[in-house]
């Protein structure tokens, strides 16, 4: 496996990052295609086997359970010190006021209870999970400095917002001494392309680490393009996310399909590759709910696209409308 630094941290995180969403108890939450965790724990098993040391998931996934398998699992299956695990907070996690959000209040509770779940004193990777508009940034970007210093958790992340509001957080933390963001997790895949406007080269610039989410595009690069799974069929957020551009979206996934048949290889290394050798991206967030999609993940590291095969994935794209940031 290989593996890379953090942005500038020194933190060394393996090329693939495992996504843990997939892995909840079906009943909770508003994720029914989850698997619970006697299925859940191969997967996290064979993903520690084949080197990958940086996992992420949620307070909000599967209403705290897919923390709760995620923590079991690891403290089985490696070392603490051998991991670097990232959790996010953000979303609902209880009705009524302050259940939700980027408040002070919220994110010391949800800081302690997202410990609580995974059996650790502390996480490597604490993200903001989405913009809180609510909330003054400066009391957010305080309350996540205090974590750290806490020792609760040892760096600091953001996920999916305008640039604008990203660069205002980074001279926020500069300006007051505050813990810095190290990382942007974002939306990015050969159907989504529109953080390479403004967001990665932001990124690039200051040194924050690119992990991408959904960089299979909810698993439509993988397959032929009107073919469905049980997932599409209930993914009520991936229906949001790729509804406007049917046609140029058949053409990128052609596109793969074409380049994957040409060197004997799945469509999903194919995909990766891609957003592997973008300048900036550290590891992308892979979801796998079957044993081959952690092998294609790995595989993908080795997979070397040519200057003409990066120019036919990307000549179909057209502007998309932002998509995501709820």
């Amino acid at each position: 496996m290989d593996s890379i630094k953090l942005g500038r941290t020194g933190l060394d995180v393996s090329r693939i990052c495992l996504g843990c969403m997939s892995y909840g108890e079906p009943l909770r939450g508003n994720h029914a295609w989850t698997l619970a965790e006697a299925d859940s724990r191969p997967l996290l098993r064979q993903a520690v086997e084949l080197g990958i040391n940086f996992f992420d998931t949620a307070n909000v996934y599967s209403d705290g359970s897919s923390e709760e398998i995620v923590g079991r699992a690891l403290k089985e299956f490696t070392r603490r010190d051998a991991v670097v695990l990232a959790t996010k907070v953000h979303g609902r996690m209880h009705p009524g006021p302050n259940g939700a959000g980027l408040s002070r209040k919220a994110i010391f509770a949800e800081i302690d209870a997202s410990l609580t779940r995974l059996g650790t004193d502390y996480v490597d990777l604490y993200q903001i999970h989405r913009f809180d508009p609510q909330t003054p940034l400066a009391e957010t970007l305080e309350a996540l400095h205090d974590v750290v210093k806490a020792g609760k958790a040892r760096y600091i992340g953001a996920s999916s917002m305008y640039a604008w509001q990203f660069a205002q957080a980074l001279a926020l933390s500069e300006r007051h001494g505050w813990t810095r963001f190290v990382t942007m997790q974002n939306h990015l895949n050969l159907l989504y392309r529109e953080e390479e406007r403004e967001m990665l080269p932001l990124c690039r610039a200051e040194g924050i680490g690119i992990i991408p989410w959904s960089p299979l595009a909810r698993g439509k690069l993988t397959r032929a393009f009107d073919e469905t799974t049980a997932r599409t069929e209930t993914d009520e957020f991936g229906k949001t996310l790729y509804a406007g551009h049917v046609d140029a979206d058949r053409q990128v996934v052609a596109a793969v399909a074409e380049i994957a048949a040409s060197r004997g290889i799945p469509r999903a290394q194919v995909a990766l590759a891609w957003l592997l050798q973008k300048p900036g991206v550290t590891a992308p967030i892979v979801g796998a709910t079957k044993p081959h999609h952690l092998a294609d993940a790995v595989a993908a590291l080795k997979v070397e696209l040519t200057a003409e095969d990066v120019a036919a994935l990307e000549a179909p794209y057209v502007p998309h409308a932002v998509a995501g940031f709820s």
